[in-house]
C-alpha cells in the first residue's frame, strides 16, 4: 500500500465510515476527553484524543508494521485532532 492509498483510506474512514460506527466525531472526542480528564486527574482536550489514539496506533506499529490499518487509523486520528484543535 502506498502513501496515497493510506491517506485515501484514512480520508474515507474519517469522513464516511467513522460517523456510521461511532457517531459525531466532535461529540465523541469531547466525551472521551471528559472521561479521561476525570480518570487521569488532568485536563484532556478533545484534540488530545486524536494525538493519544494516534500514539496507540504507533505503539501497535512497533509490533505489526505490516498492518495497513495501523497506518491508516493513525492518519485519521491526527486529522480529527487537527480539526478539533481550532
Amino acid at each position: 500500500m502506498d502513501r496515497a492509498e493510506i491517506l485515501d483510506t484514512a480520508k474515507k474512514y474519517v469522513t464516511k465510515d467513522r460517523a456510521d460506527q461511532h457517531g459525531d466525531m466532535e461529540s465523541n472526542f469531547t466525551m472521551i476527553a471528559d472521561l479521561w480528564s476525570v480518570y487521569l486527574g488532568v485536563e484532556v482536550k478533545p484534540h488530545d484524543i486524536g494525538v493519544c489514539m494516534a500514539l496507540l496506533k504507533i505503539a501497535r506499529i512497533k509490533s505489526t508494521p505490516e498492518n495497513a490499518d495501523h497506518w491508516q487509523d493513525s492518519c485519521g486520528y491526527m486529522a480529527c485532532g487537527g480539526e478539533l484543535s481550532g
